[in-house]
């Protein structure tokens, strides 16, 4: 049985118009529709931008001449210092000199405790006193003996005994006083004085120590001519040699003095593998004892030669290698290029290997680059060609006295 469709009513949205149920469907499917563009647009990551062509500074490598100075720091020392230390062992008790003082010959510098010395020198006396009564005693037995024989009363072989016996006691005697003599060196020895003039530069022992004999107690540098000292690499000592020119400079400043090298050391020192040379310096300018100074050897000195130099701001680090952008103007592009540096020059490198003379180098914003990377050479904006001077202005003023 058919209703009509006036008394049809929608309960709930379940009884829909035939063209609102096709006007839901299209409005479903639109929606739908927007959805997935919606999510494939958000799934697309976006075009990065184009990457910018930088513009790089370039320097042409070319050789160039050195300026700096090989110089290497060092220090003046006394020609010759002592170290001074006791001759015999004991119990340093006093120490008379500080460090840094001036001392003068025979001035004490330390004492060490002598009781036992005074002691063993007290015994050698006592030695010396025994040895002279026998002595004493065989000489006035053979001198009684000599008048027996005097009187045949005794054989010549008796008397020549009682001669031996005396002659025998004599060098007891004489050993003796050899030992109190001795004994008196040992006691003198526990007095460490100053052979000769000079400033204490060490101090090794402090009162209170047991030192045995040989031990340093101070240096003392004498008095007198003065070197310089300074050490030189092993791929520079073959350079240097007796007799060539040095220029000294005081690490205070002032006026540089010139010395000449005394000695090159025959052997490296084993820690630092350097070798030590002395240069020999006279005259009133010389520092005090102690002082930094800076030694510029002529033999290694390299003002004037040519060679292929970089600036600092050149250099990259391109893992355990240092290298350089080189520009290919045919591409447009740079490239990585290692280098080998052989020393510096102030502010810049000495390139060993690597470059040749007129390829270009990126000179600055070296990190900003990549291989390959496509570039601009940077052109310097020039200064406006200043405007030349306006005519001066003409004089609009009438002359005093007009022409008639």
């Amino acid at each position: 049985m058919r209703f009509p469709s006036a008394l049809v009513r929608p309960r709930a949205g379940l009884f829909l118009r035939p063209g609102r149920v096709r006007s839901s469907r299209s409005a479903a499917a639109w929606l739908c529709a927007v959805a997935a563009a919606a999510l494939a647009t958000g799934c697309t990551r976006p075009e990065p931008p184009p990457e910018p062509v930088r513009a790089v500074k370039l320097l042409t490598v070319g050789e160039g001449d050195l300026q700096a100075q090989r110089e290497f720091a060092g220090e003046v020392r006394a020609r010759v210092e002592s170290r001074l230390s006791f001759r015999v062992a004991g119990k340093l008790v006093q120490r008379h000199v500080e460090l840094g003082q001036a001392v003068k010959p025979g001035q004490l510098l330390a004492q060490l405790d002598a009781q036992d010395y005074v002691l063993a020198l007290d015994a050698a006396r006592a030695q010396v006193a025994a040895a002279v009564t026998q002595r004493d005693l065989a000489a006035a037995d053979f001198k009684r003996f000599a008048q027996l024989k005097a009187q045949n009363f005794i054989s010549g072989a008796e008397l020549e005994r009682r001669e031996a016996t005396l002659k025998s006691a004599q060098a007891q005697l004489d050993q003796a006083q050899a030992q109190v003599a001795a004994q008196g060196n040992q006691q003198a020895y526990t007095r460490l004085v100053a052979d000769v003039a000079g400033v204490v530069t060490g101090i090794e022992a402090e009162p209170g120590q047991v030192l045995s004999a040989g031990t340093t107690v101070v240096r003392i540098a004498q008095d007198g001519a003065r070197d310089v000292v300074f050490s030189v690499p092993e791929d520079q000592v073959a350079r240097v040699r007796v007799g060539q020119d040095v220029q000294v400079r005081t690490w205070s400043g002032g006026a540089p003095f010139n010395g000449k090298v005394r000695d090159v050391a025959a052997s490296a020192d084993p820690v630092t593998r350097t070798y030590l040379v002395k240069v020999a310096v006279a005259g009133a300018q010389v520092p005090a004892l102690g002082s930094t100074v800076y030694a510029l050897p002529a033999a290694l000195s390299q003002v004037g030669q040519k060679a292929l130099k970089l600036p600092t701001s050149a250099l990259r680090q391109d893992g355990q290698q240092t290298a350089v952008w080189v520009y290919d103007a045919a591409a447009g592009t740079v490239r990585s290029q290692p280098i080998e540096i052989a020393a510096a020059d102030g502010n810049e490198v000495v390139v060993r290997g690597g470059l040749a003379p007129g390829m270009q180098v990126v000179a600055t914003g070296v990190h900003v680059l990549a291989p390959g990377q496509k570039v601009s050479v940077y052109q310097p904006k020039t200064a406006p060609t200043p405007a030349s001077k306006a005519p001066a202005a003409t004089d609009s003023v009438a002359p005093a006295n007009p022409p008639q």
